[in-house]
This record gives structure tokens, C-alpha cells and sequence, in this order.
């Protein structure tokens, strides 16, 4: 083979690669520096963290919404740890991340060299793929090859590290050239056998009391409105997962909303879940069937039988046996809706009437026994009343992101989707706190045009709050709103139902955080009275600037979920 020489260096040529994958975003802090100013060069845009942490799951937020891969960059040694939570969240929740990390000169390796540590074992607990840049002329097959494990199969991290001394080589290319574009998810559209999608159809249009339950793999794909076709088509029941929320409109009139823990006593879970106990025919559809998402495994009768949609042939039958359909989600679904529409659909047809009452009964249901929170006038505020606020805006295309723990559980559990592929973006790969406010800048950064609101609690913000200065001084309008209850929350309630005592650390000093906004020049409002908050929102949002408002929220207030059923129901 040929080569030709040309007055590039390996990080530019990194950079171009990036460029040619659809790369316009890369989220560092100005390290590995010979690759950021390569990439700047090009048009490719800083955005510069305060912390690689926040960094790791900006990368996410963007690549959750943009449905293109999120690049981060950081130094080695310590800087390389940080990033270990964001992509060990990225991995549990199928997202594609690539992550350049510098490593140590070459001939400095195994040295003691400054910040020197086997980050190739760092990494291989949390990416599905990680290697070192060796070589100059292996450039472009290891960026490809990155590129390549992120977007297929299971999409999830990977890391690429590249050593400081490889970046200022002049490199040598072969005269073939790559120029495939792999920056987009899923890069590959698989689908299961014609022979095991007729057994599911079969399946379908024979059973009594058939429910989906579709998870954020749904999402994952841009299967929403393929589901909404099959769901359509077969008079199918659907329920979701938190990380599936929005997969289906939740005003269609056989969407039975998010069931997952959220089944105490005020949800709409504890109407809903008869759907998925008494189902004789449970279609599971890009899920892993964690334990947030079954109730621990509760729910699903052993008698029932089980189809599992999924891309990742190891997540089928982990939990439940179930008939294999190993595909990407939106081409199976399609598939499947062609396996079932020639069928006699006339005993899935003949019951929907009745099912959409008796789904529409529970949706009264719940909007009756959450009435008095969620339409409560007092002071500390629910945060069911500041749900009630931010419905309305979900009509003007607002994306919601929230924290892990509470934060979560008040955004799955209050806002109803307006509509098919509505995204509401929660850490639920892991459920780390701190998150909810780098994703939702990830999220903004994807979708400019759209509001994006980031709900956080006052534990989980404490953890992510240099972030503001970022959004400040990169002019990235994003809404922040803290729920300041002065304790870490679920921490105290779970111990309080399992201990029944709670320990020193569930509560805390009182904290401005409006201070602490307009320290960072972002503008900030507080708020003690929730005749107030509609207004407040309005001017937040509708100002495209970062904004911050602080909502004092009552201590006691918690989601309903099953852990908490029985303090609730004794209460």
C-alpha cells in the first residue's frame, strides 16, 4: 500500500475524523489541548465543563435528544476518573459516548510519568470498548472503530485513549481514505426472523388481556411512532417504563402511563397495575426489566406469557423467559405490525371499547386522589403544583430533564406526554445525583430551539452547581428549577420505613441558591408561594436566558411509590 505525506498532526487528523462522524459539538475542558484546538480550527465547538463528571453527562443529555454520538474529552490521571460515573450511567442506559482521554507520552508508560494510571482497566468496567492510540497510521481505524462499537448493537460508551506525544506526530496516510459517516444511532437496523415474528403475532391477536410495557430502548431507536402504529393496529394496552415516558401519547386512549415503583397510594399506578398483573400476554419492548421498572420483579405474573423486544440478545430472558426478538426496535415493530395485519384482529378489536373505558376510569381515578396536592395552594409547595405549572408547557415543545431520586419520580409520575416521542430525560441507568442539570444542558445543546427545563433537587444540585457558570458564560438558556426541602429526601423516608430512624447526614444547612445564581451572573427568582409560580415560569423560560428559581417545597411531600405504601396508607 501506498502512502503520501501530508503536513497534518495525529490530533488534527482526529479532529477531521470527528468532523467527517457529524461531530459539531465536543464537550472538554480545553484537554487533550493538541485535539480541542485542532477540532475549534474546523468549526467544531468547546464546550467547556467546570468538571468532567458534568461534562460526561452533558455528552449524554446531548446524544439522548440529538440522536447523534456525544464526544467528551478530558486529561489522564484524575480528570479521567471523573468520568467514570457519567459513563458508567451511559452504559447501563444504552447511550453512545465517545470519550478522548490523553494518556502519557509513549516511552513514559509504566514510569510513574506525571498523572500516569492503567486507564485502560479505569475504563473497561464502564464502556463496552476501550484502546489505545498506538500508532499514527492506525488513526482513522481507531477513530472509525469508536465510532463503530458506540452506535452498534446495544449503544453505549467507549473510550479512545490517546497518548500526548502520538497527538504532535506528523502522520502518513494511505492512499485510501476512510469516509463512511458513523456519528448517528442506531447504526445498524436489525430484525428478528419471520418465523419468530409470526409466533409473536399469533401470540397477539390470540391473548385475552395483552400489555406492553415499553422502556427507554423504544426511545433509543426513534421507534415512537412506529410503537404508536402497532399499538394502533393490535388495540394494545401500554404502559411504560421512566426512561420509556413519552413513547406514546399518554392522552391516547389505551396509553396506561408509567407503572414501573410508582404504585402508592395518589398515582396512577395504583390504578393501572392490574393491566400488567392480570395480563395472560406481557410484550416487553426495549427494557432491561430492572428493578425500577417491574416493582422488584412484582409484577409480572408467572403464568403469563412473555415476548421480549430488544437489541441486546443478553437482556431477553435475564428476567423473564420469554419468545426472542432480537432487533433493532424500530424494525422489528414494523415488522411485526406487517406479521399481524393480515390476521383476524377481531378478538383484540371486540374488547378495546371497554378497555378505553376502564383505562379512562383510572386515569379519573388518579386525577381525583391527587387533586388535593396537585392543585394545592399551600406554602411549602408541593411539587405536585409546580407538575400542574409546567403541563401546559409541554403543548410548546418543552423538553423536561430531571435529577436522579425524587426529581425523577415527580416528572414521570405528574406530567402526562402530549403526544408520541415527547422526551423527559432522567439519569436512570445508574440514578446519580448531580445530573439533572449537565444532562438538560446536553439537551439544549442538541435542540436549540426548544425550552428546556431542568428539575433538580437541593441534594442533587449541590453536586453540579459550578455548571451554572458554564451556561452563563456559554449563553446555553436553560431553566433551572431547585426543589428546596433542606434534606435529602428519599434518603430519609428510606431509612425512616426501614430503620425507622433516618441518620445526621438527610439534612442540611439552609442555602441561597438564588445567591449562588446571580454569583454566576444567571438570573434568578425565589419562590414561597405557588400562586406565584405560573408567572415566574413564564418569565424564566420565555426569557432565553439561563435562569434559576428557587421553589421552597415541603419536606414531607414524596412520590408514591411502593416502599412508602404503607407509611402513606397508615397516615
Amino acid at each position: 500500500m501506498t502512502t503520501t505525506t501530508i503536513n497534518e498532526t495525529v490530533a488534527e487528523c482526529i479532529a477531521k475524523a470527528l468532523k467527517r462522524h457529524g461531530v459539531d459539538t465536543l464537550f472538554a475542558q480545553s484537554l487533550p489541548s493538541a485535539v480541542v484546538l485542532a477540532a475549534e480550527a474546523i468549526g467544531i465547538r468547546q464546550i467547556a465543563y467546570r468538571q468532567e463528571n458534568m461534562g460526561g453527562a452533558m455528552a449524554d443529555g446531548y446524544a439522548r435528544i440529538s440522536g447523534r454520538v456525544g464526544v467528551v474529552a478530558a486529561q489522564n490521571g484524575p480528570a479521567a476518573t471523573l468520568l467514570v460515573a457519567p459513563l458508567a450511567e451511559a452504559l447501563k442506559a444504552s447511550i453512545p459516548l465517545v470519550a478522548l482521554v490523553q494518556d502519557v507520552e509513549r516511552d513514559q508508560t509504566d514510569k510513574n510519568a506525571f498523572q500516569d494510571f492503567d486507564q485502560v482497566a479505569l475504563f473497561q468496567s464502564c464502556t463496552k470498548w476501550v484502546r489505545r492510540l498506538q500508532v499514527e497510521a492506525r488513526v482513522e481505524d481507531y477513530i472509525d472503530a469508536a465510532f463503530t462499537a458506540a452506535t452498534s448493537g446495544r449503544p453505549g460508551p467507549v473510550a479512545l485513549l490517546l497518548p500526548a506525544d502520538l497527538l504532535r506526530s506528523e502522520i502518513r496516510h494511505p492512499e485510501r481514505r476512510r469516509t463512511a459517516t458513523l456519528g448517528i444511532w442506531p447504526l445498524d437496523r436489525t430484525r428478528p426472523c419471520n418465523e419468530a415474528l409470526g409466533q409473536a403475532a399469533q401470540w397477539i391477536v390470540e391473548a385475552e388481556r395483552p400489555v406492553v410495557i415499553a422502556g427507554g430502548g423504544v426511545h433509543a431507536a426513534g421507534a415512537a411512532a412506529a410503537f404508536s402504529c402497532l399499538q394502533e393496529l393490535a388495540s394494545l394496552p401500554v404502559c411504560t417504563t421512566n426512561m420509556g415516558k413519552g413513547v406514546v401519547d399518554e392522552h391516547h386512549p389505551l396509553s396506561v402511563g408509567v407503572l414501573g415503583a410508582l404504585t402508592g397510594p395518589r398515582s396512577l399506578g395504583a390504578f393501572t397495575r392490574k393491566f400488567v398483573e392480570t395480563a395472560d400476554l406481557v410484550i416487553l419492548a426495549g427494557t432491561r426489566t430492572n428493578q425500577n421498572g417491574t416493582d422488584s420483579w412484582r409484577q409480572i405474573s408467572p403464568t403469563a406469557r412473555v415476548i421480549h423486544i430488544d437489541v441486546d440478545p443478553c437482556e431477553i430472558g435475564r428476567n423473564y423467559e420469554a419468545l426472542r426478538l432480537v432487533g433493532d426496535a424500530t424494525t422489528t415493530m414494523n415488522a411485526l405490525a406487517d406479521a399481524i395485519a393480515p390476521m383476524n384482529l377481531d378478538k383484540r378489536t371486540a374488547r378495546r371499547d371497554e378497555l378505553e373505558r376502564e383505562i379512562a376510569r383510572c386515569w379519573s381515578s388518579f386525577e381525583q386522589a391527587r387533586r388535593s396536592v396537585y392543585e394545592s395552594g399551600s406554602s411549602p409547595i408541593r411539587p405536585e403544583r409546580i407538575m400542574r405549572e409546567l403541563q401546559p408547557w409541554l403543548d410548546q415543545g418543552l423538553t423536561v430533564v430531571a435529577d436522579a431520586s425524587y426529581s425523577s419520580m415527580w416528572v414521570t409520575g405528574q406530567l402526562r406526554a402530549p403526544k408520541a416521542g415527547a422526551r423527559f430525560i432522567t439519569p436512570r441507568g445508574l440514578a446519580g445525583l448531580g445530573w439533572g442539570l449537565p444532562l438538560a444542558v446536553g439537551a439544549k445543546l442538541a435542540r436549540p430551539g426548544s425550552p428546556v427545563v431542568a428539575i433538580v433537587g437541593d441534594g442533587g444540585f449541590a453536586h453540579s452547581w459550578a455548571e451554572m457558570e458554564t451556561i452563563v458564560r456559554l449563553h446555553i438558556p436553560v431553566t433551572i428549577i431547585v426543589l428546596n426541602n433542606g434534606i435529602l429526601g428519599f434518603q430519609r423516608d428510606a431509612e425512616t420505613v426501614k430503620f425507622g430512624r433516618f441518620t445526621t447526614a438527610c439534612h442540611f444547612s439552609p442555602v441561597e441558591h438564588t445567591a449562588i445564581a446571580q454569583a454566576c451572573g444567571c438570573d434568578a427568582a425565589y419562590v414561597s408561594d405557588p400562586n406565584q409560580l405560573a408567572s415566574v415560569l413564564e418569565g424564566a423560560i420565555g426569557s432565553n436566558r439561563p435562569n434559576l428559581i428557587e421553589v421552597v417545597t415541603d419536606p414531607e411531600a414524596h412520590p408514591p411509590l411502593s416502599l412508602f405504601a404503607a407509611m402513606d396508607e397508615a397516615a
